[in-house]
C-alpha cells in the first residue's frame, strides 16, 4: 500500500493516487491591458521549447499532436503580405485550415468552405498559402502531412455580434458536406481555428 497522497482520494478499486502526474503542458502569457506586443509572442515561443510534453507522442518522438500558440490578428502584417484587400479589422477572421495535398480534392474541400461561410452571409475573401518547415517532424507525421492554407472571410451582411456563430455555422456546414459528400482526401480536411 502506498502513502496516502495529500489533496487526493484515497486508494480504492483499481484506483491508486500514487499513479497520479502531471497532465500536458499548457503556459499562457498576456499583457494585462491587452496590448498587443512582439515580446508576448517570443515570450510564448519560450513557453513552448520548455515544455517537456506538449501532447501525445507516438512510438516516434517526433510525431507528437504539436502545438502552438494564439495571438490576436496581427491586421498590420496582413495588409502587407496578403494578395486581395482585407476590411477593416473587426469585420474579417482569419483561421487555419488542414487540406489534402491531391489538388481536385483540396479544391472540392475549399468549396465546401467557401458555400458554408456564404450560406450564413458572411464571404470568403481569399487564402493564403502558409510557409511551414516539416524538417522536425517524424516519417510517420511527414507521410500524412496535410497542405495548410489559412482562409479569410468578411463579415459581409452579418452582424458584428452575431459574426462568430455565423463563423462557426459556416464551419460546421463545411465539415459536414465534406463528410456527406464522402469527398476524396477528406480525412486531410480540418479546420483549425
Amino acid at each position: 500500500m502506498h502513502a496516502p497522497v495529500i489533496g487526493m482520494p484515497q486508494a480504492q478499486g483499481l484506483y491508486d493516487p500514487a499513479h497520479e502526474h502531471d497532465a500536458c503542458g499548457v503556459g499562457f502569457i498576456a499583457h494585462i491591458d491587452g496590448a498587443a506586443s512582439h515580446d508576448i509572442i517570443r515570450s510564448g515561443i519560450d513557453i513552448l521549447r520548455r515544455l517537456t510534453h506538449r501532447g501525445a507522442v507516438s512510438a516516434d518522438p517526433l510525431d507528437g499532436d504539436g502545438a502552438g500558440i494564439t495571438i490576436q490578428i496581427p491586421d498590420t502584417f496582413y495588409r502587407e503580405i496578403i494578395e486581395f484587400t482585407l476590411p477593416p479589422i473587426g469585420d474579417y477572421a482569419t483561421g487555419l485550415v488542414f487540406l489534402p495535398r491531391e489538388a481536385a480534392a483540396r479544391e472540392a474541400c475549399q468549396r465546401a468552405l467557401k458555400a458554408g461561410i456564404e450560406s450564413t452571409g458572411c464571404h470568403l475573401l481569399g487564402w493564403r498559402q502558409v510557409p511551414t518547415d516539416n524538417s522536425g517532424i517524424g516519417s510517420q507525421a511527414r507521410a500524412t502531412e496535410p497542405l495548410v492554407r489559412q482562409v479569410f472571410v468578411g463579415r459581409g451582411t452579418v452582424t458584428a455580434e452575431r459574426f462568430p456563430l455565423m463563423l462557426y455555422l459556416g464551419r460546421r456546414r463545411a465539415e459536414n458536406q465534406v463528410l456527406r459528400e464522402g469527398l476524396a482526401g477528406n480525412e486531410y480536411f480540418y479546420i483549425n481555428s
